[in-house]
């Protein structure tokens, strides 16, 4: 059976009506509803949505987190030094509506207002921070007070700003030299302050330990002149006591020795008159 032509058109204008009467929303997307060119809606859920052909039109945009990668950039720091700096920000849709009104849903015009603001940003920040700063704790005070700031202007832009980072500080070739220059010097005073410091502690231990030396020798100096008086008085004490007991047998010892020490050698000359006292046991005998 032949169809009738007509019926034919009819049937592919209806599928052709009906094909531009869907359309899906992905829930990585931002959906703009017109109707004849005005925003009608933008809080579509993702799925499937109906339109009126000719009448209603959509536009998409990417919801997901955007990236603008920085070209690196030269700024001053407060000791009048370049450095060259290498960021990037990240970014979302965040109200569709504010986001076609202010830059026409186009992403780059949003990376050219970001980027601008960045480098205005990142050149008054660097210019109060010096370069030791930046390298320790700086780069996460810049970072916190760009994000803050850039969210005001992001409202505008229908935008949020979730990050801004620095990836790298390099320095200019000419910079570097003094840098290192200047970092070497510093770390050769700290090395002559610590040596001075250890010689000036060795020097007050070493102090410390002689005069603990002289002491310790004074002391033991003592001790022993005293253990010698004593020593001495026991032993004349001693003498004494036997003088004392029996005074004779005393003397004729002391005698006694006093021979043996005067002509023990035998080639000893003694010039004496006879009646010595020298010779009191002699003539004893």
């Amino acid at each position: 059976m032949k169809m009738n032509p007509m019926i034919l058109i009819i049937i592919v204008i209806a599928l052709f009506i009906a094909s531009g009467s869907f359309f899906t929303v992905d829930q990585r997307e931002k959906v703009i509803v017109f109707r004849l060119g005005e925003i009608v809606r933008t809080d579509l859920e993702p799925g499937l949505h109906f339109k009126f052909p000719f009448i209603n039109n959509v536009k998409k945009f990417d919801g997901r987190l955007q990236t603008l990668d920085s070209r690196p950039e030269r700024f001053l720091t407060s000791e009048k030094k370049n450095v060259i700096v290498d960021t990037f920000v990240k970014w979302k849709i965040s109200n569709v509506d504010n986001f076609y009104r202010a830059v026409g849903g186009d992403p780059r015009q949003v990376d050219t207002r970001l980027n601008q603001f960045v480098k205005e940003g990142m050149r008054a920040a660097f210019s109060k921070q010096t370069i030791k700063e930046l390298i320790s704790v700086g780069r996460d005070k810049i970072r916190l007070g760009l994000v803050e700031d850039m969210n005001l202007l992001g409202k505008g832009l229908g935008i949020d700003i979730t990050d801004v980072r620095i990836k790298r500080i390099d320095l200019p070739d000419e910079v570097s030299a003094s840098v290192y220059k200047r970092m070497e010097s510093e770390r050769e005073r700290v090395a002559r302050d610590f040596r001075s410091r250890g010689k000036e502690a060795a020097e007050r231990i070493k102090a410390d330990a002689d005069k603990q030396g002289e002491i310790i020798l004074a002391t033991a100096y003592k001790e022993s002149q005293e253990l010698r008086g004593k020593g001495d008085a026991q032993a004349a004490q001693t003498y004494a006591n036997a003088y004392n007991k029996n005074k004779e047998f005393f003397a004729f010892y002391r005698s006694l020795d006093a021979y043996r020490k005067s002509m023990g050698s035998g080639n000893d000359l003694i010039v004496l008159e006879p009646t010595s006292d020298f010779f009191e046991y002699f003539k004893k005998q």
